[in-house]
């Protein structure tokens, strides 16, 4: 297949509010994903940081370790000083085969905070972009030449959220920056991913598919909610169980090679991880033989 299919374990287990999932075991994700049919998972906080136990977990339920979240704080450092930060990390990724790395910049973000709201997430001045830019640029290049390629990752709640954040950074970066396309949070912040699936094609080096439930979205702006108490009033579900049009996002990304993760972090307790999950996976799997395969 030039699309596989890979599961992100937020949807059993809340990386940035621990207590969601906190008591499933990483072997009950593993397990249920491998059940599903999926092929490859990102990591997770549960999850081994040694490459040989690592590759042995995964190795038991036929999984591959498609890639791994890291947290930048290239507004604060310059991009060597980035890469010893990222090194331990990048080792990681590239002794168990991973060929992408999920970047976010997070200086001042605040997502993983309940109580301050989106309005007060960071943003940058028109003079910083290029200056960011470059940094990025410079530390894409290099992990590049070791075989991963960077693919940054819009995120409510950072410098990069918004559409004209997304349009801003890739104009200000070279090509060997990926876009991770999130759909989820791209509609969140008032995007429509289809379009920007057009725009950036040809940069698109990461996908990560989920859907919205527009009333809740509507709402959490119009109450000025943080991120994650969005999160715990459902504003994400999986593909098929919201309003983001995936055919249409799917009919551009006709080209697109590389892996496909479901994500959807909703409260486990609420959201059965085994039935979303699987839901999920039933239509991106019919997308894909529909519209890309």
């Amino acid at each position: 297949m030039r699309i596989r299919l890979g599961a992100n374990p937020i949807i059993w287990s809340n990386d940035d509010m621990r207590e969601l999932g906190a008591e499933t075991p990483l072997e009950t994700c593993l397990t249920q994903a491998r059940q599903i049919g999926f092929e490859g998972m990102e990591l997770g906080h549960k999850f081994p940081r040694d490459p040989r136990e690592l590759a042995a977990t995964l190795g038991r339920f036929g999984l591959a370790c498609v890639s791994g979240w890291y947290s930048a704080q290239l507004l604060a450092r310059d991009a060597r000083s980035e890469l010893i930060c990222l090194r331990p990390h990048l080792d990681l990724l590239k002794a168990v085969g991973s060929s992408v790395l999920v970047f976010a910049e997070v200086s001042g973000a605040i997502h993983g905070d309940l109580q301050r709201p989106l309005s007060q997430r960071p943003r940058l001045k028109a003079n910083e972009w290029r200056e960011f830019g470059r940094r990025i640029t410079e530390l894409a290049a290099m992990t590049a030449a070791e075989g991963v390629r960077l693919a940054y990752h819009h995120h409510m709640g950072t410098v990069v959220q918004s559409e004209e954040d997304i349009d801003t950074l890739m104009d200000a970066t070279g090509a060997d920056v990926g876009l991770l396309l999130d759909t989820g949070h791209a509609a969140f912040a008032g995007a429509d991913p289809a379009l920007l699936a057009r725009r950036y094609a040809s940069r698109i080096g990461h996908l990560h598919a989920k859907d919205v439930r527009a009333l809740v979205c509507e709402r959490s702006k119009a109450e000025n909610w943080s991120f994650l108490r969005a999160v715990l009033a459902g504003v994400f579900t999986v593909p098929g169980d919201g309003n983001v049009a995936f055919e249409r996002v799917f009919r551009e990304l006709r080209d697109y090679s590389g892996w496909l993760i479901l994500e959807a972090e909703q409260d486990p307790g609420i959201a059965d991880p085994l039935t979303y999950a699987s839901l999920g996976f039933r239509n991106l799997r019919r997308l894909v033989a529909e519209h890309v395969q």
